[in-house]
């Protein structure tokens, strides 16, 4: 696939009402639930973006900001910042809004890395991204330098299990 796409091609905004199969005893929404919603939500900007299926390789800085509670509105927000060869990192915001007060707060968020496949599961290219807004192109450029950052600590942790005098 050698096309171009905008972020904005393929971003999602999902929102589901939490419950309280998705809390605790104390009515506080389980973080695996949240951290679900993100990677679904992800998953499917991916897919969108590549028309391929695709994996999660990696998750990066989940922060927690609040907690959400049983009846909240859960948003997620979710769209492309970069795209490597066979990879991309999603980017995702997630707010929680209490419908009787009308609040919204920022929840969490998220960067994940996919790895689009082909029909024998093997990583394949994905489409080159087009930045269009100064949002995408620093979106971008935030994205490039985590990358670099994970890959160098790739290369350490590698290294450190090869030799562990490295570490």
């Amino acid at each position: 696939m050698q096309n171009t796409r905008s972020s904005s091609n393929s971003s999602v905004i999902i929102s589901r009402v939490m419950l309280p199969g998705d809390a605790n005893a104390a009515g506080i929404v389980h973080g695996g639930v949240i951290m679900k919603e993100i990677d679904n939500a992800a998953g499917v900007v991916a897919v969108r973006h590549t028309r391929r299926i695709c994996v999660t390789a990696s998750i990066d800085r989940l922060d927690f900001h609040k907690p959400s509670f049983i009846g909240n509105l859960v948003t997620v927000k979710a769209s492309v910042n970069m795209v490597g060869t066979t990879s991309m990192e999603v980017g995702v915001r997630v707010e929680t809004e209490d419908l009787l007060a009308g609040t919204v707060i920022h929840l969490a968020s998220a960067y994940l890395t996919f790895v689009a496949l082909d029909d024998n599961r093997r990583p394949v290219a994905v489409p080159a991204l087009q930045l269009i807004t100064d949002e995408d192109h620093r979106r971008n450029r935030e994205a490039t330098a985590r990358r670099t950052l994970r890959l160098t600590e790739k290369r350490k942790e590698s290294a450190c299990q090869k030799n562990s005098e490295r570490c």
